[in-house]
């Protein structure tokens, strides 16, 4: 057998098997949503069946399970008082199917994509959370409720918690708690005994099976030993075809012109639609694969479910995430699996409906119990702990409020309150402010939201008065796709009145043609003349350890080279000098995150110094105007190894006995090096030749600054005037950060150089 069909072989076969089990889950809960919403008993039976057949083939889900849902029990019992009949309400039904399907071709399904990851998760855990608390009174055969019946305040005017207490007051059947506390313990260790967890039978079939033949040795027992027809699914049995046939109803067409049937029928469309996404997007993210269900097509789906089940005499149907979470927890892989429960469905209830009739609801109890704890698990608690108080409010607000009302109603608590996070976080903060510290002074930066509102007015009229006089502000709306006419009317009324009025320059990027409002960058983010000429030496160190800073925080400013001048290109305005090697991880401009023109570049291997880059150097200070020259080094210096191995006699002998030109750089920087300890490195370890060579580095720096002020006597000049400074750095190849070596500097002391790297600090 080939690869395709033995993986074939065992999704066939691990559909087949969860199919199975959600048959054995949905049928109580069928039947239970049926007696709770005031219907015939069959009338769940039937939406189970074309939920599982009819929609589980037209939906485009793999792991969605259509049914009769506990979040319509209230609605539909109020609609079937409402309308008198449930003839009538199966027209109902019908309408409200057919407005899913206009929904659906209109494509409504992708309003599911606007739903909170919040609401949703509070769902999941919602739905684990009642599964626990409901299932433990018919684990003990507790079973005065419907299996199934989902809200808070209960059928029998108790409540889920009021229900709990019941058992402590000793309303119990023994035989079903045996069954029960037997079931629960066998599926929580199933998957802890190696050979149980790869038997064939997985462990809730077995559990049902388990349930049914212990069953049998309580049915002679009397008083709280008797496992009564009450403990047990009850399924309508019928002693022939035209009975069984006679369980289908149609819908009252006499009724089509009552308008009452029409608000009904709305009502369970817009209902319905709503739990179907939501439930949808549910147990997309309980899919293992990840898979993305249409959701319009799921739409259309249930709506031409609805129409089918209205007319044979079915509930109303969603997708339930009850079955859903079971079918995904049971290993199924593709849609068979619900078309599979559907099938049984139709064919036990036609031929069998006395062997489901022996099935204790504590087996199935059990199953649910541990489908609840995986649903609501701590797991799922922490993770949304960590997401934040804005994620785990409405989290935690809609898991309460679906426990304590019932699904829709706390649904809709989860969703307007999670909408109002959305809109505090939109008041707070539809712009981010930056203060930038560019070449020319600082600059506020206003970053603009992706989509500006009316709700953000206030807050960016706010921003804007308070706006210091005399200041710079870039309003920035290059990520912006949408703007309130009003918030542009108060942009143009700010740039054209009210900055002006108190001196304020304003820049503007990123507004389109239609805004009117024209890009224009008011503030200087290169080095000029005028800006040349009123730095000083400890100045542009500043400037210089700033831009690192940047850099190395991920908060380099953001440039636009384009606008930068074109009329005169020969001319250059460098705040310094950068004498550097040629390593090509080192680009000056980004690890200082500079401008073009803001520093004159000079690179040569090893910052050997000779006539040439003296002469640049002599260019960039003297006819450039720079105020500082800096000599960098860096670690991990292929030059400095070289130089230090030649030193050595190893291998790299024969390669410079090749390139004359690169032995005279390698002889250069050993002056570099102290010889007394060239004999201590030759058997040292690698972390201390690393070592050695960073040492090797600075001194090569050293060397290089001594050797340009003995060689160039306008350097010496200019420094000894005070309108150049030279200072050396290394640069760490490791985590991006510059030492500026202080006691290299030569025309500023060493309290210069620590001020200024203090006054960047402050500033960054």
């Amino acid at each position: 057998m080939s690869q395709n069909e033995n993986r074939l072989s065992n999704t066939i076969a691990r559909d087949s098997l969860a199919g199975v089990i959600v048959f054995l889950v949905a049928l109580p809960l069928c039947l239970g949503i049926a007696l709770a919403s005031n219907a015939p008993l069959f009338s769940g039976l039937i939406a189970g069946i074309v939920g599982g057949i009819l929609v589980g083939a037209l939906s485009g889900s793999h792991t969605s399970v259509s049914g009769p849902a506990a979040g319509l029990t209230a609605i539909v019992s109020a609609q079937i008082a409402n309308l008198g009949t449930f003839d009538a309400f199966l027209l109902a039904v019908v309408i409200g199917g057919v407005i899913q399907i206009i929904l659906g071709i209109a494509q409504a399904g992708a309003l599911s994509a606007f739903f909170p990851t919040s609401v949703i998760k509070g769902l999941l855990a919602a739905i684990g959370v009642i599964l626990i608390l409901k299932q433990i009174p018919h684990l003990f055969g507790h079973d005065t409720d419907p299996e199934g019946e989902m809200s808070f305040r209960q059928p029998d005017d108790q409540t889920t918690f009021s229900e709990l207490l019941t058992l402590i007051g000793g309303d119990i059947c023994y035989s079903a708690a045996v069954i029960g506390l037997l079931s629960l313990a066998v599926l929580i260790l199933w998957d802890r005994i190696k050979p149980l967890k790869n038997f064939v039978i997985p462990a809730p079939l077995f559990v049902v099976i388990m349930g049914v033949l212990v069953g049998r040795l309580f049915t002679n027992e009397t008083g709280r030993w008797l496992l009564e027809a009450s403990h047990l699914v009850q399924v309508p049995v019928s002693e022939s075809i035209e009975e069984f046939v006679g369980f289908f109803q149609r819908p009252d067409f006499s009724q089509i012109g009552n308008p009452t049937v029409y608000i009904a029928g709305i009502t369970i469309a817009i209902v319905a639609s709503l739990e179907t996404l939501l439930n949808l997007e549910a147990v997309d993210k309980l899919d293992t694969q990840r898979r993305h269900s249409p959701p319009s097509r799921e739409l259309l789906a249930q709506g031409i479910g609805n129409v089918t089940a209205g007319m044979i005499g079915g509930l109303p149907m969603t997708s339930v995430i009850i079955r859903s979470s079971v079918n995904v927890g049971t290993g199924a892989k593709t849609k068979m699996s619900a078309i599979f429960h559907g099938i049984l469905l139709l064919v036990c209830v036609m031929q069998l409906p006395n062997l489901l009739n022996m099935i204790p609801l504590s087996s199935l109890a059990a199953i649910l119990l541990v489908t609840g704890f995986k649903l609501a698990s701590p797991k799922l608690f922490r993770q949304m702990w960590r997401d934040g108080y804005h994620q785990f409010v409405p989290f935690i607000i809609t898991l309460v409020a679906i426990v304590l009302t019932d699904l829709l109603i706390g649904i809709v608590i989860g969703l307007c309150v999670s909408i109002i996070f959305i809109l505090a976080a939109n008041l707070r903060r539809p712009i981010r402010r930056i203060v930038e510290r560019h070449v020319g002074g600082e600059v506020l930066h206003i970053e603009l939201a992706n989509q500006v509102s009316f709700l953000n007015r206030a807050a960016i009229d706010r921003t804007l008065r308070e706006i210091p006089s005399g200041a710079q502000v870039f309003l920035d709306a290059r990520r912006t796709d949408y703007f309130d006419p009003d918030v542009l009317g108060l942009i143009r009324e700010f740039r054209d009145v009210d900055a002006p009025a108190r001196d304020i320059q304003v820049s503007l990027r990123g507004f389109r043609e239609q805004y009117n409002l024209d890009d224009e960058i008011q503030f200087v983010d290169y080095s000029t003349r005028e800006l040349q000429e009123q730095l000083t030496p400890a100045k542009v160190l500043q400037l210089l350890h700033e831009g690192n800073v940047r850099f190395r925080t991920g908060r380099s400013l953001d440039r636009d080279f384009r606008r930068q001048p074109r009329k005169d290109l020969s001319r250059q305005h460098p705040m310094a000098v950068f004498l550097s090697g040629t390593h090509s991880r080192v680009p000056a401009e980004v690890i200082f995150d500079l401008g073009l023109g803001d520093i004159f570049n000079i690179r040569i291997g090893g910052n050997v110094v000779g006539p040439k880059v003296t002469g640049c150097t002599e260019y960039g200070c003297a006819v450039a105007g720079a105020k500082l020259i800096l000599v960098m080094g860096h670690t991990e210096s292929a030059m400095i190894s070289l130089a230090i191995r030649h030193k050595l006699s190893l291998e790299e002998r024969d390669i410079l006995e090749d390139c004359p030109n690169l032995q005279r750089i390698v002889d250069e920087i050993g002056e570099s090096a102290d010889p007394d300890k060239y004999a201590k490195v030759r058997d040292a370890s690698a972390d201390e030749i690393a070592e050695f060579e960073d040492e090797v580095a600075r001194r090569n720096v050293q060397h290089s600054i001594n050797k340009l002020l003995d060689s160039s006597k306008v350097i010496h000049e200019l420094v000894n005037d005070g309108r150049v400074a030279a200072i050396g750095a290394m640069y760490d190849m490791a985590n991006g950060e510059i030492e500026f070596l202080a006691d290299t500097a030569v025309g500023l002391t060493q309290d210069d150089v620590r001020q200024a790297l203090e006054m960047a600090n402050t500033h960054t």
